[in-house]
């Protein structure tokens, strides 16, 4: 079972590697727009963190769709655009639910403290987005997915041709009804006569 699980580890972490990236570049971005919001604007600093989340999170979307999850499944667009804006909003409220208990709860309402309770939100968020993201908005792509089953036997794993011969008939393998769909079969070549 333990180089079963090492090859999950590795693709894992490759996983989390590109989430961090894109997330890391989505933390610049946020915390960007968050303190020119609040220079600029003098708006209250808890809707300046939502317009920065909100931008952040188009930023994300863009970043895990074409870099980290490229390779998932592209099909239903529009309801993976839908899931990812619900578990966003979801996020949203996580991050920006910590930075309104530190400022209006507890009153730490200086520039440093909004920003370390911003950043704070932000990796309590992140924990959530990676899992529903990769969970729910952009699955994996199974093995089976290609929609082509010409060809295969779900039960023996072989082509209908190896049931068959050349000719298309029946191969030499006992009688004709000994296939692969009755492996309990007589085979008198490979096996004892039945007692």
């Amino acid at each position: 079972m333990r180089p079963a699980a090492a090859p999950g580890l590795a693709a894992l972490g490759r996983e989390f590697a590109k989430f961090g990236t894109v997330g890391g570049l989505g933390i610049v971005v946020n915390l960007a727009v968050f303190n020119l919001c609040r220079t600029v604007t003098g708006l209250p600093v808890v809707r300046c963190s939502v317009i920065a989340t909100v931008v952040a999170i188009a930023f994300n979307y863009l970043g895990l769709r074409h870099f980290a999850y490229r390779d998932r499944d592209r099909s239903r667009r529009s309801r993976q655009v839908a899931l990812f804006a619900a578990f966003s909003a979801v996020g949203l409220v996580i991050e920006n639910g910590v930075l309104y208990a530190a400022t209006y709860t507890f009153g730490w309402d200086t520039p440093f403290q909004n920003n370390l309770f911003k950043f704070l939100g932000i990796g309590a968020a992140t924990l959530f987005r990676f899992w529903s993201y990769r969970a729910w908005v952009f699955r994996a792509l199974l093995p089976n997915d290609t929609g082509d089953t010409s060809g295969t036997d779900s039960t023996s794993g072989t082509g209908s041709a190896s049931s068959t011969s050349s000719t298309g008939g029946p191969t030499d393998h006992g009688e004709p009804s000994n296939n692969t769909s009755n492996p309990a079969a007589y085979h008198p070549e490979t096996t004892a006569p039945p007692p």
